[in-house]
């Protein structure tokens, strides 16, 4: 530490390696990559960079189970267009070379891999009806389809649960069953409506976002929450947070730059153990 001795002891500014300790502004750690890229092709590649890291962390989180499960994505150039997750293959082995783009009438018009139908029927539909939906997540989680099988919404039992107050609801339409005709994902979409989050009864959990890394984290969250309610249920009677505070909490711990910088430690970490998924 550097105390210049020549200096009244009110004058003296303590420093580490030359630095004064001083207070300075910062901005949030990688806050400026939230910004579209300069370019559409250089938004698309993040797109899909963000996409293929997206399902290895599902992957990672033991969401895949079998072919169930996707995350789709807009393409910034053809918004009615959306890159996904091909049919059987692992999250966990994703590339972006595998990715497929899809036009709402369920046809692969980029890729080498058919699609799975009911991630167009469910997924196209959503983001037909959303244009404020960049990305979309779903995957057969544990705690997500044990909690759609009760058909009641997320409570605010805890802070993080609150990112979903008065924003999740229950679509019993069609839960249970495989979503594979058009009509019926127009129903899912109708009941969505204007949610982060909807639980499709005896099917599991969707979330939404503006970004990839919005929807994915939330995705991640509400499994958590969903988790947190079961157990905080089984055990007894759970207490939910006041309206005010849920709300409270909901606007300034529950946005979508709060989602998206949520993400971001889980993308540094596959970045770097992962790196293949850029091929």
């Amino acid at each position: 530490m550097n105390m210049p001795t020549d200096l009244p002891a009110a004058a003296r500014v303590p420093s580490i390696d030359g630095v004064p300790l001083t207070p300075k502004q910062v901005p949030i750690y990688s806050l400026d990559t939230m910004a579209p890229a300069a370019t559409l092709a250089e938004e698309r590649l993040r797109r899909k960079q963000k996409l293929a890291g997206a399902l290895r962390i599902f992957g990672r989180f033991g969401f895949g189970e079998g072919v169930a499960g996707h995350i789709t994505v807009r393409d910034p150039e053809f918004p009615d267009h959306f890159w996904v997750n091909p049919l059987a293959v692992s999250f966990r082995h994703m590339k972006v070379s595998d990715l497929l783009l899809v036009n709402h009438h369920g046809e692969v018009v980029y890729g080498k891999y058919a699609v799975n139908r009911a991630a167009y029927v469910l997924h196209a539909a959503v983001h037909a009806a959303r244009p404020d939906v960049v990305a979309a997540a779903h995957a057969h989680s544990v705690y997500g389809k044990a909690f759609s099988a009760l058909g009641i919404p997320l409570d605010p039992l805890t802070q993080d649960s609150c990112a979903f107050y008065e924003n999740n609801t229950v679509i019993a339409d069609h839960g249970g069953a495989v979503v594979l005709q058009v009509e019926a994902g127009h129903d899912f979409a109708r009941a969505f409506g204007k949610n982060r989050a909807a639980i499709h009864q005896n099917h599991g959990h969707f979330t939404v976002g503006a970004t990839v890394d919005e929807a994915v984290f939330w995705f991640a969250c509400f499994e958590r929450c969903a988790q947190s309610q079961l157990l905080a249920m089984a055990a007894g009677t759970p207490k939910k947070i006041p309206h005010d505070l849920a709300v409270y909490t909901r606007e300034n711990a529950g946005t979508a730059q709060t989602g998206w910088l949520h993400f971001q430690p889980l993308w540094q970490e596959i970045c770097k153990t992962d790196p293949d998924l850029f091929n």
